[in-house]
C-alpha cells in the first residue's frame, strides 16, 4: 500500500511538472515563477473553450474570471483621495493627492486606459489601482482611471467612444479647475488594449475642430496597434509564449468586432483582410518599418486578400471594413497625420506578440518628427508591468514601473 501510495505522489508530480513546464526562453528572469502563473492562464483558457464548445458559456465569460480575481472597491487612504464619478455617462475612477499645496499650485494628470483586449480587465482591479496611487504620489498627479464598457457585450466602436467622450469632458477648463489640473500637463495612457485606446484617442482629439486643450504626451505601454497583419515576426516568434500567445489576441481583436466565429478563423489564417483594407498594408509592411535585428529569420509577406466576409449580423457593414478604421488601428494613419501628435513614450518587450506594432509605430513617429521614447525589454513578456502584487509580483515589473513614472515625471 505504502509504495502504491509513493507510486501515485511520484505520478502526480510528474504529470503537474509536465503540465506547468514550458521551454520559455533562458533570459526570461524568474522563469518559473512565470511558468506557474501562466499555467493558470492555460487552464481558465482550456476551461473556456470546453464552456464554449457544449455551449455553457461564452469562452470571454470564462476567462473574465480574471478580471473578477483582481477585483477591489477603490478607497482613499492617508495620501490619495479616490472618488468614483461619471464623465459624460461613463465611469471614472479618480485619484487625486490628499495633501493640498498652495492653492495656486497646478497638478498634472493622467488619463489611464486599462488593458485586457477589450474584452477583459476593469479600473477597479487591484494592479490598476496600486499603479495609479503610486502615479498620484510620485508625481502629485490627479489619476483618471476609465471604467469603459467592454466587447463581446459592447463592439467596437463603443469602447473607444467611451473612452474619447471622458477625455473630451475631462479637457475643460472648467472642469480642469474643480481637480486643479494644469491644462498644459496631461497626458494619456494605456497598457495592451488600453495602450491602442490612448493611441486613438491621441490621433482623433488632434482633429476635433475647436479642441483648445491639447495632450502633451501619451505612454503606451505593450499597445496592440493593427489588425491588418497577425503574422508580423513577433507573431511568429511568440505564438506560444506566456501571457498573451496569437490564438488568445486573435481571439480579442475578433470579438471586438463581431461576435462571427468565422472572423476568428479568417485571422488565425492571416486571411482576413478585404480590398479595401488591404490598401492600407503599406502602414504595417515590417520590412520597411521594422529595424532589421527584430526580422530575425522571417521573410516579408504580404497578407492574403479575401472576399465577402460580409455583414457581421449586427445590422452593420462587415467587420472586414472596420480593420481600416484607424480608430480600432492607429498604426493605419498616414504619415500628415502624425507629426502633430503630443511626445510619445512607448515600451515594448522582446517575448511579445505585440512587439512590433509598438516598434513599427516609434519608427513612423519618429520619422514624422515626433519626439519618442522607445523603451525596449529584451526579457520582457505581455502584461509583466501589471505583475505587481503577491504571488505573482515579478522584479521586471517593478523596473518597468519605475522606468514609466520617471518618464512621466520628465516630461508632463
Amino acid at each position: 500500500m505504502r509504495l502504491r501510495n509513493i507510486i501515485l505522489f511520484v505520478a502526480i508530480c510528474s504529470f503537474t511538472a509536465y503540465y506547468v513546464y514550458e521551454p520559455i526562453p533562458e533570459t526570461i528572469e524568474e522563469r518559473w515563477k512565470l511558468m506557474l502563473t501562466n499555467s493558470f492562464f492555460r487552464t481558465l483558457s482550456h476551461l473556456a473553450d470546453l464552456c464554449e464548445s457544449v455551449g455553457l458559456k461564452d469562452y470571454m465569460d470564462v476567462m473574465y474570471v480574471i478580471t473578477v480575481i483582481e477585483g477591489i472597491v477603490p478607497v482613499s487612504d492617508e495620501f490619495v483621495k479616490v472618488t468614483e464619478e461619471k464623465f459624460d455617462g461613463v465611469e471614472v475612477v479618480v485619484y487625486q493627492p490628499k495633501q493640498k499645496g498652495v492653492d495656486t499650485d497646478m497638478r498634472r494628470a493622467v488619463i489611464y486606459l486599462h488593458g485586457g483586449g477589450w474584452c477583459l480587465g476593469s479600473s477597479r482591479m487591484s494592479p490598476y489601482d496600486l499603479l495609479a496611487r503610486k502615479i498620484v504620489t510620485e508625481l502629485d498627479a490627479v489619476v483618471l482611471s476609465v471604467e469603459y464598457r467592454l466587447a463581446p457585450a459592447h463592439h467596437f466602436p463603443v469602447p473607444y467612444e467611451d473612452v474619447y467622450r471622458v477625455v473630451k469632458h475631462f479637457l475643460q477648463k472648467g472642469v480642469l479647475a474643480q481637480y486643479s489640473v494644469d491644462p498644459e500637463r496631461i497626458a494619456v495612457s494605456g497598457d495592451s488594449a488600453g495602450g491602442n485606446l490612448a493611441a486613438a484617442v491621441s490621433q482623433q482629439l488632434q482633429k476635433e475642430p475647436g479642441q483648445q486643450i491639447k495632450l502633451r504626451a501619451q505612454a503606451l505601454l505593450y499597445p496592440v496597434l493593427q489588425a491588418l497583419d497577425l503574422k508580423t515576426p513577433s507573431y511568429q516568434q511568440n505564438q506560444d509564449m506566456p501571457i498573451l500567445p496569437r490564438t488568445l489576441m486573435v481571439r480579442f481583436w475578433s470579438e471586438y468586432f463581431t461576435s462571427n466565429k468565422a472572423l476568428f478563423r479568417a485571422m488565425m489564417a492571416n486571411a482576413h483582410n478585404s480590398p479595401e483594407s488591404s490598401r492600407l498594408l503599406k502602414f504595417v509592411n515590417w520590412s520597411a518599418f521594422l529595424p532589421e535585428v527584430y526580422h530575425k529569420e522571417y521573410n516579408y509577406s504580404a497578407p492574403a486578400v479575401a472576399q465577402g466576409l460580409g455583414d457581421d449580423g449586427n445590422g452593420m457593414d462587415g467587420p472586414s471594413q472596420l480593420f481600416a478604421d484607424p480608430r480600432a488601428s492607429p498604426l493605419l494613419v498616414p504619415d500628415a497625420d502624425l507629426n502633430s501628435l503630443p511626445k510619445a513614450y512607448i515600451l515594448t518587450c522582446e517575448y511579445d506578440v505585440l512587439r512590433d506594432d509598438g516598434i513599427m509605430y516609434a519608427t513612423r513617429l519618429q520619422a514624422a518628427g515626433v519626439e519618442v521614447t522607445h523603451q525596449h525589454y529584451d526579457s520582457g513578456f505581455h502584461g509583466a508591468l501589471m505583475f505587481t502584487v503577491w504571488p505573482t509580483d515579478f522584479l521586471i515589473a517593478r523596473r518597468m514601473t519605475d522606468n514609466y513614472i520617471k518618464w512621466l515625471k520628465e516630461n508632463l
